[in-house]
This record gives C-alpha cells, sequence and structure tokens, in this order.
C-alpha cells in the first residue's frame, strides 16, 4: 500500500504513487478515497472469499438464515439500470472474465455468492458474459430502434399502459412501507423492482417510438459531440495472456457507452484462486507453491489470487511494464462515473480502497485524493447514484447519509 496511497492530497496530480502513474493523463477526472469503511462480515468471519464480489455493490449481507441460497439484495448497478436501462437497447451489460462456477463452501454460502456482483432482485444474480466475440455480437445485434419489442409485439400496444397509475402505486408503496415491520418491508421491495421493471419496458417504448419517428422525419438521433473520444478498435486477442484478455474485455466494455448500447457495466476481472497471469509476476520474491500444500490446489504460473499476497522489492527494483500507448478515452470521463475498488482485504475492512473516475456531468469534484473520507460503502454507493441522477427510495444497504465532499457544491 505504500505504492498506491500518495504521500499527500497535495502531490496526488503532481507526483502519483507507482501504481497509479498509468492513469496520470486522466488523474484529474479521478477521485481517490480512503477511510471508507467497508461491509462488517460478522456473522460470516470466515467466508471472504464469498462476500468480495456479492457485498460490492448491494453493501448488504447475505441472509443468514438462509446460506444456501441467494437471498441478499438488489445491487446499485441495477437499480440504475431499472432507471436508465430503458433508453437504450441493453439495459445493463455484465462481463467477467472467468466462469462464474467458483466455489469454496465458506460459511455454507451459495456458490452463486463467490462470482457475481450483480444481483436483478435479492434472490435473482445476473450471468455475466465472459466471450469477447459473443459481447461483440452482442453489441451490434442488440441495436434495434424499430419500436418492435423481442416478442415482436409493435409500439403501440403501449397506450393501454397507464404511466399515471404507476405513479400513484409507487407513491402509495413508499407511504405504507414506513408503517410496515422489515420482512413485509423487503416483499414490498420486491414488489417495487417489478413495478420499476414494467416501467423500465413502457420508457423503453416511449423512448423507441421518439427515435422511430425522428428517424422516419429525416432527423438524425445519433450525434457526437466534437469532444468525444473517437470509437475505440477491438482486437479479439489469440492465446491465452489473461492480461491481453482482460484489456479487450475493457475495450469492449468502452464501445458500448461509446454506441449508447448500453449505460451500466460491470467487469468482474477475477475471482479467489482464479486464473494465471505470469506477466504479472515480475518483480515478486517467490513463495512456496500452494499446490504443494495439503488441500490446496493450483497455484503455479502468478495465479491473480496468490501474487496479490507476495512480497513487492523495494522500490526501483521492480520489472515495470510498458503502457504500450494505451489511449485512454478522458473525453467520455466528463459524462460517466466509474467505480473500482483498489483492494478489498479482510484484514484491513475499515480501509479499503476506491477509485473513482469520471465527474457524472459534472456532479463529482475529481482530481483529489480524499485521505480522510467519512462514510461506509452503502454511503458511497448511494452518493454515486445520486450523482448519476438516478433517485432513491431508500438507502443502499448499510448506508445513512450522502458522502457530500466528494461532490460538487451548489
Amino acid at each position: 500500500m505504500d505504492q498506491f496511497w500518495p504521500a499527500s492530497p497535495e502531490s496526488f496530480l503532481t507526483a502519483p504513487p507507482p501504481a497509479l502513474e498509468s492513469l496520470r493523463p486522466v488523474l484529474d477526472q479521478c477521485l481517490l478515497m480512503k477511510g471508507i469503511s467497508g461491509v462488517p462480515i460478522a456473522p460470516f468471519n470466515g467466508a471472504p472469499h464469498a462476500l468480495e464480489l456479492s457485498t460490492w455493490l448491494t453493501a448488504t449481507l447475505p441472509d443468514a438464515n438462509r446460506r444456501n441460497q441467494i437471498n441478499i439484495a438488489i445491487s446499485a448497478d441495477q437499480i440504475a439500470a431499472n432507471y436508465v436501462g430503458g433508453l437504450t437497447s441493453l439495459p445493463s451489460l455484465e462481463l467477467a472474465t472467468m466462469p462464474q462456477t467458483h466455489k469454496e463452501n465458506q460459511e455454507g454460502l451459495n456458490e452463486g455468492y463467490y462470482s457475481h456482483c450483480s444481483f436483478r432482485s435479492p434472490t435473482q444474480a445476473v450471468p455475466a458474459e465472459i466471450n469477447p466475440r459473443n459481447v461483440l455480437n452482442r453489441l451490434f445485434k442488440s441495436n434495434d430502434f424499430s419500436g418492435q419489442g423481442r416478442g415482436g409485439r409493435g409500439a403501440g400496444q403501449s397506450d393501454a399502459l397507464d404511466r399515471s397509475m404507476l405513479d400513484l402505486v409507487i407513491g402509495g408503496a413508499k407511504d405504507l412501507r414506513r408503517t410496515l415491520p422489515q420482512n413485509d418491508q423487503h416483499k414490498l421491495d420486491e414488489y417495487l423492482d417489478s413495478v420499476r421493471s414494467l416501467e423500465r419496458r413502457i420508457a423503453s417504448i416511449e423512448f423507441r417510438q421518439k427515435e422511430a419517428a425522428l428517424e422516419k422525419a429525416g432527423v438524425s438521433t445519433r450525434r457526437r459531440n466534437d469532444a468525444d473520444s473517437p470509437p475505440i478498435e477491438i482486437r479479439i486477442p489469440e492465446g491465452d495472456r489473461r492480461s491481453e484478455y482482460m484489456q479487450v474485455m475493457c475495450d469492449l466494455n468502452v464501445l458500448a457507452f461509446q454506441t449508447d448500447t448500453t449505460r451500466v457495466s460491470t467487469y468482474i476481472g477475477s475471482t479467489p484462486n482464479g486464473v494465471s497471469y505470469p506477466e504479472l509476476v515480475q518483480g515478486r520474491t517467490p513463495l512456496p507453491d500452494p499446490s504443494q500444500q495439503p488441500g490446496r490446489q493450483g497455484g503455479q504460473g502468478g495465479r491473480h489470487h496468490r501474487v496479490q499476497h507476495l512480497p513487492v522489492r523495494p522500490h526501483g527494483e521492480e520489472d515495470g511494464q510498458p503502457e504500450g500507448g494505451r489511449r485512454h478515452p478522458a473525453g467520455q470521463l466528463h459524462h460517466d462515473v466509474g467505480f473500482r475498488p483498489g483492494g478489498w482485504q479482510q484484514t484491513l475492512p475499515r480501509e479499503p480502497a476506491f477509485i473513482i473516475a469520471g465527474k457524472g456531468g459534472g456532479s463529482i469534484n475529481t482530481g483529489r485524493f480524499l485521505a480522510d473520507t467519512k462514510g461506509n460503502q452503502g454511503d458511497l454507493l448511494t452518493t454515486l447514484l445520486a450523482c448519476a441522477g438516478v433517485p432513491l427510495d431508500r438507502p443502499i444497504g448499510i448506508a445513512t447519509k450522502q458522502i457530500t465532499e466528494m461532490m460538487v457544491k451548489v
């Protein structure tokens, strides 16, 4: 961590630490936050791998009384997708590096908790796509603005749906929620989620009708700003060099945003004891191979989880890897909000690292290192959705407030 945290807030932009050097071209559009507390993991003290992803966007622990079933909370990305997903052909895009099949049976928790970060509802995990070609095909085959639904129904059938009635239902349910016991609140929340899903489909129909009418009138609805970054080139890697694989998955994510195919996306780079990255082992002192220890599997060739635990040589002796002239889509960052962990550590649950990339349309005060942030992970998720203009009828997970010091003061 001495190579991750800046020496001071003042040196963040001018002299970033080695671990952040590759972000130097866009640091003025990033916000580094230290001091945010993670989700307390009791009574699941023996399940760090099952909680890494499942609590990441939910800020909520699984239901301790139904450990073998998925029962947690809708995730922040899906809350956003419920609000803006109807404006794009894909409400959200979920990507991953590895198959979502990992299981260690920690604390008897369902295997879905180990490899999923997105939850459409408290009981439904959202699967992620791991094949780059499938993602590319999906992006270009999903752009249908003809007004026809997937079931072949015409957009005109939306006339019978009354938006004002939905507003009354949601408004009344919010008032009712305040009077209910906790178990009934959960049931009502699931009902509200289904109502929002219906509202999203209605919004999608209305949006597509408007788009189709404009296109028919000869008005282009696909405009680009001069400040937008040029469309990114996608090259599907060959072989098994996983860092190149991860790069192309990130490029696909950028392409999805550039083409406005989706406005909400997640990417799971690795899961516990995941694939090997031999190119990342340089500059680290070898440790005994875990595969030679009783009850352990794998470990050869720089496995991601194992490499994270290896000691690093003193500063100045690392074997650095060149950036290779990668482009940063800086123009896009003005409007976007990216949320990435610098690390999740069970031994340091009160000091995980958070990197926020993007100004959120001018709502986030970037170019800073907040060395003593007050708040928890749920507070951060709640604040990010507020900055993205997503209305909330309840805080996310353990949240109790918004983190106002990260926002632009008005």
